[in-house]
């Protein structure tokens, strides 16, 4: 569905509902928060399915926020107030005796035209005063991308980011032996529903990439043994050759406006950095060195480029400007790095980092300043970010039998809070959208 389109069909109006500009707030500037209590009541209705579809926003809610890491949500059996009407303001002393902090409560209405209504309410318990309100008129079948909106809503008024749960991952998945490993595209939201498949399992499938837009995805693939790079309109479910390339083609990613792909060509033996614009498909060569350089990502803005290079005799990370010239060499520590990939706020680069047997994720600033490991595994590899540039995404792996055993996971910037992403198969090479 059309971006727009589906703006319209999801989100048609914001009310305010007396919006005191509470003051409630979480310094996530911090190396590590305690996670703030919070209530997150059942949305009430006017009978039995609306307020059954008001319970599984609400879980859905409750969910987002505890898998944050910076919020906990409280149990229901601790809730002193059992029932708020939701055009009062709640009884805060019941609120405030179970050191709740902030509380949601929320309403659902089915309308004459089929669509349902949605509200919701975010109060300061301690200062009394409503954070935020806002109403939501939907097919009743988006009910879940409401509740991420709504909490995106509330991490936004909480924290002062941007939220990241009305967002999907795409991510290679996997089953089978070692030798014959069959590899699938797969795309869910970011809690793991809503999953499906976009490719059938008959070429290997590796390095999917999201469109700055979203609703394109550009991954490689081989076909008769062959690479390609394609692009994947994932409304329509149509595929398009973006490239047939003679020689090996690695980890094609979006340019920050859309309009070109970034990949790794190797020529004659050698692995170099190419553009290639989508509309004419004109090529055009950044590197020229005898070392393989792979892997590139632009920074947000466009004007540099990451990745990384063996000129130097091993495996580092280079930044070069987005014309290919200036290229300077921005790590120095033990071992390889790897996968770099640059924050969406563009304050930081991560990567993947192999020494002495083990796999780091990590990140380090474009100045090469600032290296800081978060988390490590036998084999963890393939970092990419949540579009607020707080949350990582990665996939570890380890022996299974004749096989192996690869799942997904997030982790907070600090290191705390990894969450695995619960996947039908394994999974590994995640890939986050922007914001929907």
């Amino acid at each position: 569905m059309n971006k727009i389109i589906l703006m319209m069909a999801v989100m048609i109006s914001f009310v305010t509902f007396n919006n005191a500009n509470a003051q409630l707030r979480i310094d996530v500037t911090k190396g590590y928060v305690e996670p703030m209590p919070i209530a997150v009541t059942n949305f009430s209705g006017g009978n039995a399915s609306e307020e059954a579809l008001g319970r599984k926003m609400a879980t859905v809610i409750s969910a987002n926020l505890n898998n944050s890491g910076l919020f906990r949500t409280l149990n229901p059996e601790s809730f002193i107030q059992k029932k708020i009407n939701f055009l009062s303001s709640p009884v805060f002393s019941d609120w405030r005796a179970i050191n709740s902090q902030a509380l949601v409560i929320g309403d659902v209405k089915k309308q004459r035209d089929g669509k349902t209504k949605v509200e919701f309410r975010l109060w300061d318990v301690f200062s009394e005063k409503q954070i935020i309100g806002m109403s939501y008129n939907t097919k009743p079948d988006n009910w879940r991308r409401i509740a991420h909106i709504i909490s995106d809503e509330i991490y936004k008024r909480m924290t002062g980011e941007m939220g990241y749960f009305d967002t999907r991952i795409v991510y290679i998945s996997e089953k089978g032996p070692a030798n014959k490993r069959i590899k699938r595209l797969a795309i869910m939201d970011q809690d793991g529903q809503n999953h499906r498949y976009l490719t059938a399992g008959k070429e290997l499938v590796l390095t999917p990439r999201f469109s700055p837009n979203q609703q394109k995805i550009t991954y490689m693939s081989y076909y008769k043994n062959k690479p390609r790079v394609y692009l994947y309109d994932i409304d329509t479910g149509r595929q398009q050759i973006l490239g047939d390339f003679k020689g090996m083609t690695f980890s094609p990613r979006f340019s920050p406006d859309g309009k070109s792909v970034i990949m790794s060509m190797s020529k004659n033996g050698n692995s170099d950095i190419y553009t290639m614009n989508i509309s004419t498909r004109k090529v055009n060569r950044l590197t020229s060195n005898s070392s393989i350089e792979t892997s590139p990502s632009y920074a947000p803005d466009g004007k540099k480029i990451v990745f990384e290079s063996d000129r130097g005799g091993s495996q580092q990370l280079y930044v070069m400007n987005a014309n290919g010239s200036n290229s300077r060499r921005i790590t120095f520590g033990q071992g390889r790095y790897a996968n770099p990939v640059w924050s969406p706020r563009g304050d930081l680069i991560a990567f993947t980092r192999m020494y002495k047997g083990k796999f780091y994720i990590g990140v380090i600033r474009p100045d090469g300043s600032g290296e800081r490991l978060i988390t490590n595994a036998y084999h963890v590899e393939g970092p990419t970010w949540a579009p607020n540039g707080r949350v990582i995404g990665y996939f570890k792996e380890k022996p299974k039998g004749n096989s192996r055993q690869a799942n997904l996971y997030t982790i907070d910037l600090t290191g705390h809070n990894e969450k695995r992403i619960r996947t039908p198969v394994d999974g590994s090479d995640p890939a986050w959208s922007p914001l929907n």
